[in-house]
């Protein structure tokens, strides 16, 4: 599942391809196909990211949710398109450049107040200014681990598990301590990293935690698992500690209980 600086990248990037024109909007699959009426021939103004959520908004008022889920994948074509490959669920067509969608959790047409709604059911995103003291309010009262709230959308929107491994291994921290047993310095720096390892993702269009001294490679370069520390690793790039994986939240985590002892 895309994390939170994917959505912002594919954001800015479906922005600077369609704005300002008149799109037309299908559904290949037929899945869509009535929503799609609805925005079709009409002037694309921006897409917005907040969380894992995609919010492409028309003139008129209507907006189409996407949600990517585990699934959801975008390809990028040229204008005037080929003929669509595979079950595409929407499919934007502009003056040069054509996007199929396929596999999403969620793609359907809404007015704002149904976007507000969505994103009030979400926790502040590091990518968007969300507020750090919000997120802070929600973990000083918990008893639950603070390696299951950050993945928690409700307390801050955007981060998944790549993130929440690399996170906790960069800081030293034990992700099964209580958000409650947290000292506010503690989460400041938490805060700090999480914030910094999502605007590096941002740029590149992918999570890279490691550093270019490290990789002993250019960033833009690395692909696959070469970009991570510990996430899907077998041994601490530190202390050379076999790796161990927690069940948390309901998502594997690893880390290096050797290292992270704070």
């Amino acid at each position: 599942m895309p994390e939170g600086h994917k959505t912002h990248y594919l954001a800015r990037e479906h922005t600077a391809w369609f704005a300002g024109q008149s799109v037309r909007v299908l559904s290949p699959q037929g899945r869509f196909q009535s929503d799609a009426r609805k925005v079709s021939g009409k002037v694309f103004d921006r897409c917005e990211a907040v969380g894992k959520h995609l919010f492409y908004c028309f003139d008129g008022g209507r907006i189409v949710h996407v949600h990517l889920g585990r699934y959801g994948k975008y390809r990028d074509l040229e204008s005037p398109p080929p003929r669509p490959v595979g079950a595409v669920r929407m499919r934007l067509i502009g003056r040069q450049r054509t996007m199929d969608l396929t596999g999403p959790s969620t793609c359907r047409v809404i007015d704002s107040v149904e976007r507000d709604r969505v994103v009030s059911l979400l926790g502040p995103d590091p990518l968007a200014g969300g507020k750090k003291s919000h997120v802070w309010r929600a973990v000083q009262v918990s008893s639950k681990p603070i390696g299951a709230l950050i993945l928690d959308q409700r307390v801050v929107a955007g981060v998944g598990n790549i993130f929440r491994a690399e996170l906790f291994f960069e800081i030293g921290m034990d992700p099964n301590r209580r958000g409650c047993d947290l000292a506010k310095s503690e989460f400041d720096l938490l805060w700090k990293h999480l914030v910094k390892m999502m605007k590096v993702g941002l740029k590149y269009g992918k999570i890279v935690t490691v550093t270019a001294k490290e990789a002993k490679s250019r960033l833009v370069d690395l692909e696959g698992n070469d970009r991570f520390r510990v996430y899907s690793k077998d041994d601490c790039p530190s202390c050379g500690h076999a790796i161990e994986v927690l069940n948390l939240a309901s998502r594997k985590l690893y880390w290096c209980p050797a290292c992270q002892s704070v």
